[in-house]
């Protein structure tokens, strides 16, 4: 198990922080804030209709958009675990039947990968560059995060930890999958909700979640929920927590922020396998320890 933290301003020395690990879809956040900073430069409208689309920016960031996920598809998993090559995102729009909405904008939730797909095209389409430099120019270079990237074949995936994920094919991640150091996750959340990328008030939106329930077993959430681009909601333990889990082929990764009082943390985990709730736990461990019990 991989782990990288900050508290209270202080990254905390870890010897595998700089392993490069598959971001999963901590990519999400990513995208999230590149989208949001479109809204703070005044190019797109958070709540107004997105071109040709019936749903708006605000309820794609949410999964309120009424969108299905491309990985309620049998053939998508059997093509995956085949070996195949990734569908053209074409196809798979059309497999899905994705252009039927699958309820109202803005009336229920539903996570969907296909989304996050259709912000990052807006991102390419409003900024007029490709993906990887929208997020070079509008996240990481303001952010001061490194050594981030896409993995867009699985040579990409070639010095990426673990060695078993170098025979999936990232493509298959249709929104995109960033790889990069553990340590530059964790900088990057604690960067983004503490060194006024975006305003107050942008901020404040992106961390408004739409409730998901109550707790949800083998998992630390009690009352789990999802805001712009990021997860949030108390824990067992009482605390807050914003950020992200990511699973995929190979390995599952935690990075969450928290606060308590004056003391405020954020901590990245890696480890092999797919138990979400056993490195989320381990990163709320570790930020309790950093923060202290709820006050």
């Amino acid at each position: 198990m991989l782990c990288s933290m900050i508290v209270n301003g202080q990254p905390l020395p870890a010897e595998q922080s700089h392993v490069v690990v598959p971001w999963w879809s901590f990519t999400k956040p990513v995208l999230a804030a590149a989208a949001l900073t479109l809204v703070r430069d005044g190019l797109v409208q958070l709540d107004e209709p997105l071109e040709d689309a019936q749903f708006t920016l605000r309820q794609l960031l949410k999964h309120q958009a009424g969108l299905a996920d491309y990985s309620e598809l049998k053939a998508y998993h059997a093509a995956v675990t085949d070996g195949q090559t990734p569908w053209p995102a074409d196809e798979m729009m059309q497999r899905l039947d994705a252009s039927r909405l699958r309820y109202t904008p803005g009336a229920g939730w539903r996570y969907s990968n296909v989304g996050y797909m259709l912000v990052a095209r807006l991102i390419e389409r409003v900024t007029g560059l490709c993906i990887d430099d929208a997020l070079t120019q509008r996240v990481f270079i303001p952010l001061d995060v490194t050594g981030v990237q896409f993995a867009n074949k699985p040579e990409d995936l070639a010095d990426v930890y673990p060695p078993a994920i170098a025979s999936y094919n990232p493509g298959w991640v249709y929104h995109g999958l960033l790889v990069g150091p553990l340590s530059q996750a964790t900088r990057l959340l604690n960067r983004l909700l503490t060194e006024g990328l975006l305003p107050d008030s942008l901020l404040q939106e992106m961390q408004e979640s739409f409730a998901l329930g109550g707790p949800i077993s083998g998992r630390p959430w009690a009352a789990p929920g999802y805001g712009l681009g990021l997860m949030i909601g108390k824990t067992n333990s009482g605390h807050l927590l914003v950020g992200h889990t990511g699973v995929g082929p190979g390995g599952v990764i935690a990075v969450y922020y928290c606060s308590n009082g004056s003391n405020q943390a954020t901590c990245s985990v890696f480890a092999k396998g797919n138990d979400e709730g056993q490195v989320e736990t381990q990163a709320l461990d570790r930020l309790i320890a950093a923060v202290g019990p709820c006050q």
